[in-house]
């Protein structure tokens, strides 16, 4: 029997880890990018996923694992950018950081936990690359509400676009094996 809490935290714990030790070399130089540069950042990780599950060879040896790992922390770094102001202080303590973090994945994760309960954990009989081409339609997605200037008639707003592809990425990661790695 699978535990899905016990595999989403081992997952976020890599990413997490990933993302305060780069907060500790870089600072947060991410607060520079406004939110269009982020969800392109995200696009291209989603689509050199999409070629190499398609090409089956990666010719400068970054896995998969790697590319969907920086999905879930650039999903991360966009919802901290939404909720800070354009002149905010573009240095942040690594403690609020880390706090940030925290609040943003434990607030995707609780979302995650109500549509498991509506879907029956479907995603567990997904393919990886079903979970990859849903990444990038909430890419697709996300960009028509940044060109419309983050307004929506009756869809999702920005947030829960990424948290979907954040959770979508977190579940290619136990899939790909993560939450199993020490």
């Amino acid at each position: 029997m699978t535990d899905t809490t016990t595999e989403y935290n081992n997952v976020i714990k890599h990413c997490k880890d990933l993302f305060l030790k780069k907060t500790k070399d870089y600072g947060t130089a991410w607060r520079i990018m406004r939110p269009p540069s982020i969800t392109d950042q995200i696009y291209i990780k989603a689509q050199r996923i999409r070629t190499l599950e398609v090409k089956k060879v990666s010719k400068v040896g970054e896995d998969i694992l790697g590319e969907y790992i920086g999905i879930v922390n650039y999903c991360v770094i966009a919802m901290m950018q939404l909720e800070l102001a354009d002149d905010a202080d573009e240095n942040l303590a690594y403690d609020v950081v880390d706090r940030q973090y925290t609040n943003k994945v434990d607030e995707t994760r609780d979302l995650m936990f109500a549509k498991n309960h509506d879907y029956g954990e479907a995603w567990r009989e997904m393919r990886i690359s079903s979970l990859t081409d849903l990444i990038l339609m909430k890419i697709h997605r996300v960009k028509q509400i940044e060109d419309n200037d983050g307004q929506t008639l009756v869809s999702e707003g920005l947030k829960a676009n990424y948290q979907d592809m954040l959770n979508y990425a977190v579940f290619a990661l136990i899939k790909l094996g993560l939450a199993e790695q020490k």
